[in-house]
């Protein structure tokens, strides 16, 4: 069989997760524009607006934070299985914060309290998935987070599986808030310059 150099492997995985990866981001800008059109069509939430924010920044941060494949040496079928279905993990979840309709739901409040187990679960399954696509990138690239990375997302299950059990909307405010102030410094600390 025939090896192809890593530079263009990389490239053709690159252009299918940015697929995937521009379908998740348009769900979000899609269902933020359907919001501002149609302002009386549906009552808006503030916590579901913060996740909103909160997805575009993880969305844009991971597209980012991927450049770094280009330093694994062989990717194989399995890898880009895993890759793809990653970003797939992602689209699912911005398909669950903008759902093609709420007929059924008197706003975003009660859609989101209502869906709260699938979204808050599929956002716990893509922490635990996101320690498996840094540990691809290699151990060195680990061991270079410190312990804050896997700290982080160990204490964001747990969040998570809190969030999707309990409807009490003080701690989905407080989660909300908390978790866009750690995520934006998170990635100024950590990833503000590719290297």
């Amino acid at each position: 069989m025939e090896t192809v150099s890593s530079p263009e492997v990389f490239l053709h995985i690159k252009v299918v997760m940015g697929m995937v990866i521009s379908l998740s981001l348009a769900r979000v800008l899609t269902g933020l524009a359907g919001i501002v059109q149609h302002p009386g069509k549906a009552r808006v939430y503030p916590v579901h607006l913060g996740w909103a924010l909160s997805l575009f920044l993880f969305i844009i941060h991971i597209w980012w934070w991927e450049y770094r494949l280009q330093a694994v040496p062989i990717i194989g079928f399995g890898i880009y299985l895993f890759l793809v279905c990653f970003c797939s993990l992602f689209f699912l979840l911005c398909a669950l914060l903008f759902p093609a309709s709420l007929d059924e739901y008197g706003g975003y409040e009660e859609y989101f309290i209502s869906r709260r187990k699938w979204f808050f679960g599929v956002l716990g399954l893509i922490y635990a998935v996101d320690i498996l696509d840094t540990a691809i990138k290699g151990h060195d690239r680990i061991l270079s987070l410190g312990w804050e990375y896997p700290a982080r997302n160990i204490i964001y299950i747990i969040l998570c599986t809190i969030a999707a059990w309990t409807p009490n909307r003080r701690f989905h405010t407080a989660f909300i808030i908390a978790n866009l102030v750690y995520q934006v410094s998170f990635i100024f600390r950590l990833y503000d310059v590719l290297g």
